[in-house]
Formats: structure tokens, C-alpha cells, sequence
């Protein structure tokens, strides 16, 4: 995928095929990539799909939060003259979505989140303290799979590194002390955007019970579950995921 990547000022992006546009937002440790079922699936379908890279590690650290994430989002959708935009976010992608759903509502058909923050934060930010040991990350990044065989060497190597880079170990407590400023319990019975709750049965990270509690807050949700599934549906499952998502756009008149 990384030969699509577009730079254009300082937005840095996949941008696939015509149509209404789907933008997705990765997560913390996510790269584009997680994303590959979505990005050659939704094309066909008459989407235009966007994955802007989003600067987790390359903001001030004081802006290093939730909050000028989806500010950067703003900036990226004014960039590209986007209107009736679905987003679809992944983990703290999710938590950004729903944070600039709240912030700009008009701009927004529909929103997709799956594994979401935003809600129940605990895990975003533990267990990093051991940086040095290989196995124990090993561990970690397994531990988001329902399958840990999903998680490849080349996962676990970039976490790995990830994790042993002061700058962005400083900036990955950062968000996740942003995270869980940022609990959105208050803000979602307000939120009427039409919303669909993808989750894994086996999610460690984000439990089910997140997902319930999300469906239960916002006001105009559907939530589908995907049976031996973690943290991240479009990367384990990812044809049930399309067509989880393929079905709810379709009766939305998506």
C-alpha cells in the first residue's frame, strides 16, 4: 500500500477510487495497512476511499491530544473539499471520529467505530514501562488478536520500535492521557449522527461491554458483533467486516 501514499502539503494520504467519501482513521499502533480489506473492497462499490496519515508522533508534545487530532481532520476534509463524509475509525481512530463528529456534526452522513476509545481507556496506556523486552511486546500485540498468529513479525518489530523511541513512548502516554480526559459518556446521548458499532467478541483491549455502552449512549447506533475477533474486525475478519458495513450503507441509503 505504500506505494499509493499522496503527499500534498502536509497531509500524507491513500486516496482510492470515485464516489460518496469513506475517510478511515487508524489507531494508535495502527499503520494504513490494517486497513487493506477495506481499501480494495469499498472502491468497487462506488466510494471514494481516504486514509490520511495522522501526525500521532509528529505534533508539540501539549498538542499531542484528541483534540487537535480532529482538528487536523478538519483541516484534511477542508483540504479536499469533502462534504456528507462517512468515517470510520479504529481504536483512538474511532475516538478522534466520534470527537469530530461531536465538533462538526453537518459535515457528517455516518460514522463507523470499531474498537473505539472514547469510552473505557485503561489499556491504552499501560504495560509500555518494559521497553527493552521483545517477548514481553510479543505479547502485547498478540494480545489484540483473537488469533495472536495475526500478529507478524513485522507488527511486533514496528510496536517494538515504536516503544523504544523515547520521543514517541513521551507522546503514546500523551494520547492516552488525552484519551481518558476526553471520556465522551456525556457527550454521545447529544450525538444523532447514524452510527454502526462494529466490535470483536474477544476484544481484550476495548471489552464488549464498551461496545453495549456505546450502543446504548448514542442515540441512533446498530451494533454487530464478529465472533472470534479482538481488537481490530477489518484486520482479523476482514470480509465480514465489509460486509457488515457494506449492508448497514446500503439499508442508510449510504
Amino acid at each position: 500500500m505504500e506505494e499509493k501514499l499522496t503527499t500534498e502539503g502536509k497531509y500524507r494520504y491513500i486516496e482510492v477510487g470515485e464516489g460518496a467519501p469513506i475517510i478511515i482513521l487508524h489507531g494508535l499502533m495502527g499503520g494504513l495497512s490494517n486497513f487493506h480489506g477495506v481499501t480494495d473492497h469499498f472502491p468497487k462499490k462506488g466510494y471514494k476511499v481516504l486514509v490520511p496519515e495522522l501526525p500521532i508522533y509528529d505534533m508539540p508534545l501539549l498538542k499531542t491530544n484528541v483534540k487537535q487530532f480532529a482538528k487536523f481532520l478538519e483541516g484534511f476534509i477542508e483540504f479536499k473539499g469533502l462534504k456528507d463524509v462517512i468515517l470510520l475509525g479504529n481504536s483512538l481512530g474511532g475516538h478522534i471520529g466520534l470527537l469530530y463528529t461531536k465538533l462538526y456534526p453537518e459535515r457528517i452522513k455516518g460514522l463507523v467505530i470499531t474498537g473505539s476509545s472514547g469510552l473505557y481507556e485503561s489499556a491504552m496506556g499501560d504495560g509500555y514501562p518494559r521497553r527493552g523486552d521483545y517477548e514481553f511486546i510479543k505479547k502485547k500485540a498478540q494480545n489484540v488478536f483473537y488469533d495472536p498468529k495475526v500478529a507478524t513479525k513485522e507488527i511486533v518489530d514496528e510496536v517494538f520500535a515504536t516503544v523504544n523511541n523515547r520521543n514517541k513512548i513521551v507522546k503514546t502516554l500523551a494520547i492516552a492521557k488525552s484519551a481518558i480526559r476526553h471520556n465522551m459518556a456525556k457527550d454521545l446521548p447529544n450525538m444523532h449522527t447514524p452510527t454502526c458499532i462494529i466490535w470483536g467478541e474477544d476484544d481484550n483491549v476495548t471489552p464488549p461491554n464498551v461496545a453495549k455502552e456505546f450502543h446504548e449512549l448514542l442515540p441512533d447506533s446498530e451494533l454487530f458483533w464478529i465472533k472470534q475477533c479482538g481488537h481490530a474486525p477489518m484486520m482479523e475478519h476482514p470480509e465480514e467486516f465489509n460486509k457488515i458495513l457494506d449492508a448497514w450503507l446500503e439499508k442508510r441509503d449510504f
